[in-house]
């Protein structure tokens, strides 16, 4: 038997549709924003954000949330 339509995933107490995207909270530390998930076909996979190497021998301020860049 077959569904209808593309699957929602749950993750957590919550409900994605297919396609979906979301960041994940992670009780307590909130969420997670260097981390995108998302559903597909009623299944839910998530990466971590990719930096870009760090080559320097000190890190400045942050280019984004989740990576550094060199002064």
């Amino acid at each position: 038997m077959q569904a209808d339509g593309p699957r929602a995933c749950r993750f957590g107490r919550r409900w994605y549709l297919n396609n979906e995207s979301w960041h994940p909270s992670v009780p307590p530390f909130g969420e997670m924003k260097c981390i995108l998930c998302w559903c597909v076909s009623g299944e839910t996979h998530c990466q971590r954000q990719e930096c870009p190497p760090g080559a320097c021998a000190s890190p400045a301020a942050r280019d984004s949330p989740c990576c550094t860049k060199c002064r």
